[in-house]
């Protein structure tokens, strides 16, 4: 989500969730799993739903939370954070064979000329806010540096999107320590999801967005895992849909709104609790981070199509790559381990294109599933100027879903 308009700020200084954790005090509530959901998108979810189903990736989060009211530059209200994922864990030096795609190029992911030219991931995937792309690649740059085996130099990716809606972002309040923290806790298991990381302050459909994370596991296709993670901040309610069923205009009202009687730096100027929109009052402004895993032999220019491919997922959640929005996809490959640090020639192996079609639709389904996942997790957030936006509520959306046949 990327207004033009960002000017004030609230107060109070940020404290740091542990990466890889959940905000003190929420519960994990249920994932499109458990709800029945997942079966509905199709395919066979790995064992955690989560793109750590991939042996050897590994996920941290630092999470900045702190202040309300009237938003006071450089004090808050901070609703900001960083995640990473480290493609082969963070022990590990090995390159990975990658490659990224852009639906709509409104959006910043650092690294990519390097990533196109040479077919080769080289670190950490970093997602954090617009305005701190900088400090992230930084601190990355000044991590590999203090690591042995890890080279003395780099191209960091890191990639974002915009918060302002419910953070001081022109604070700047992600430091270099908490982008170390996330590195250097980040961990295989579990990834918690919704207002956690990068996705902490994110906005997506008009619901609270941030982090979401799905695996399609293809059993009888190589028995390949595809893992995907998302940091969603993009999309109006009306396009909302779930496994087809029309759930944003089910489900109108609940729209961001403000607790404080002003638009603020927001821009939001509807008054809470809301019923229904003003006629025009919203425009798509909003970007979508996806980061794809597979343990399938695929080469760069075969890890191309399947980046490509994310955006099929995203439109199936009713996304279609608005000017504003930064929709940006990377993809890598944990086979041919060695392969892509070799100094002088190396062999490959390489999965025939005719049996890419599995991986495909995997693609489609766990992209589509992570996007749900990161609003079945978010909880209700108020940020700056009293800016208010609404978590997806299960029950509705499990009563649009009955409505359509969809569930029992």
């Amino acid at each position: 989500m990327r207004p033009a308009l960002l000017a004030r700020i609230l107060c109070v200084a940020a404290a740091a969730v542990p990466a890889g954790a959940a905000p003190a005090g929420s519960a994990a509530k249920p994932r499109a799993r458990d709800l029945g959901i997942s079966a509905l998108i199709g395919g066979t979810p790995g064992t955690l739903d989560a793109i750590t189903d991939v042996a050897g990736v590994e996920v941290g989060h630092t999470t900045l939370v702190s202040g309300d009211g009237a938003l006071v530059v450089g004090k808050g209200p901070v609703r900001t954070g960083v995640t990473v994922v480290h493609p082969r864990g963070k022990g590990s030096a090995d390159p990975v064979f990658g490659a990224w795609f852009t639906l709509n190029g409104n959006g910043e992911m650092t690294g990519t000329t390097w990533l196109e030219e040479s077919g080769i991931l080289e670190g950490p995937v970093a997602i954090t806010n617009t305005h701190s792309v900088g400090v992230v690649r930084d601190a990355i740059l000044k991590w590999q540096v203090s690591r042995p085996g890890l080279q003395p130099w780099g191209l960091p990716v890191v990639a974002e999107t915009y918060d302002g809606a419910l953070n001081d972002i022109n604070g700047f309040h992600v430091k270099d320590e908490h982008v170390l923290e996330a590195l250097d806790r980040a961990s295989g298991g579990p990834v918690a999801e919704g207002n956690v990381g990068g996705g902490t302050g994110m906005v997506c459909h008009q619901f609270k967005g941030g982090i979401g994370t799905a695996s399609r596991v293809l059993a009888e296709a190589g028995g390949f895992t595809v893992g995907v993670l998302v940091q969603c901040n993009y999309g109006l309610r009306p396009g909302l849909r779930v496994a087809g069923a029309p759930v944003g205009r089910e489900i109108a009202d609940l729209l961001p709104c403000t607790v404080m009687g002003a638009p603020g730096a927001s821009g939001i100027a509807r008054p809470c609790p809301s019923a229904s929109p003003a006629a025009g009052a919203d425009h798509e402004q909003g970007s979508i981070i996806v980061v794809l895993a597979t343990d399938a032999p695929l080469l760069p220019h075969q890890l191309k199509r399947l980046a490509t491919r994310v955006s099929l997922g995203v439109g199936r959640m009713g996304g279609y790559g608005g000017n504003s929005s930064g929709d940006i996809f990377i993809a890598f490959s944990t086979a041919n381990a060695k392969a892509a640090a070799a100094p002088d020639s190396a062999r490959v192996e390489m999965l025939a294109n005719a049996r890419m079609n599995a991986l495909f639709e995997a693609t489609v389904q766990a992209t589509e599933e992570s996007i749900l996942n990161a609003l079945l997790a978010a909880e209700t957030m108020t940020g700056v100027d009293g800016h208010r936006v609404y978590a997806l509520p299960h029950d509705r959306l499990l009563a649009a879903l009955r409505k359509y046949n969809l569930l029992n």
